[in-house]
C-alpha cells in the first residue's frame, strides 16, 4: 500500500497489528480520526493509555477488573457456592449475557496446548484448587470451548478435583464442536447452562 504520508503510514502500521484489522481497514480508521476534532482523538488515546496502566486482575477470579475485586466477585447476591471455570474474560461476558448464571467465575487465562508450549502450570489451576479448599464450593461448572484444547483442559482439571466432594458439571451439548463461547448465540449458550450435565456423563457419551 502506497501511502504518501509517513505519519499516516505509521498510524496505519500500528492499527493493522490489531487482530482482524488489515491495512485497508486501518487506513479507514486513521482517515476517519483525521476528520474528527482533536479532542476525539485525544480521548481515544487517553482511554487506551489509562486502560493499559490501570487494568488489573481480580484477586479472586483472575478476570480483568478495574479494582482488586471485580464487580461479580464483590456482588453479595451472587451464589458463592457455584464457580464457572472459563478460559478468559470473553467467556465471562458471553455467559453473563445469557442471564442464566448467578454464580462466580474462575478465569484460567489460557488452555492446555502442548503444541503451543502451554502446560497446566501456566493456567490458574492451583488458584482454583485453593479456592475450593478454602471456601464452601458445592459445584464447579466447566464452560470451556468445544475444542481439543478445551476438552484436554477440562479433563485435566476434572482429575485434580477428584479429591473434593463437589459436583462437577459441564455445558450440555448445545455448543457445536470447535466453537468458542463468545461466538455462540445467547439462547443456545443459556440453554446449555440451564441444562448442564454431570461432567462424568459427558465423558461416557464422547
Amino acid at each position: 500500500m502506497n501511502i504518501p504520508s509517513k505519519l499516516i503510514e505509521a498510524a496505519v502500521n500500528e492499527l493493522s497489528k490489531l487482530p482482524g484489522v488489515g491495512k485497508r481497514m486501518a487506513l479507514r480508521f486513521v482517515l476517519h480520526l483525521l476528520k474528527k476534532d482533536e479532542q476525539t482523538t485525544e480521548n481515544l488515546a487517553n482511554s487506551l493509555i489509562k486502560l493499559k496502566k490501570e487494568i488489573q486482575f481480580c484477586k479472586v477470579c483472575y478476570s480483568l477488573s478495574d479494582n482488586e475485586l471485580c464487580s461479580i466477585c464483590s456482588n453479595p447476591k451472587r451464589n458463592q457456592n457455584l464457580i464457572c471455570v472459563v478460559e478468559d474474560i470473553r467467556d465471562v461476558m458471553a455467559v453473563e449475557n445469557t442471564h442464566q448464571f448467578l454464580g462466580l467465575y474462575h478465569v484460567l487465562g489460557s488452555l492446555i496446548s502442548p503444541i503451543d508450549g502451554v502446560g497446566p502450570d501456566k493456567l490458574k489451576i492451583k488458584e482454583l484448587l485453593y479456592r475450593i479448599e478454602n471456601n464452601e464450593v458445592e459445584e464447579i461448572l466447566f464452560a470451556l470451548p468445544a475444542t481439543v484444547e478445551g476438552d484436554t483442559t477440562g479433563f485435566y482439571i476434572f482429575r485434580q478435583l477428584q479429591k473434593f466432594n463437589i459436583k462437577i458439571t459441564t455445558l450440555s451439548k448445545g455448543i457445536s464442536i470447535g466453537d468458542q463461547l463468545e461466538y455462540a448465540d445467547e439462547t443456545t449458550l443459556g440453554r446449555s447452562i440451564v441444562n448442564r450435565m454431570l461432567y462424568e456423563d459427558s465423558l461416557v457419551k464422547t
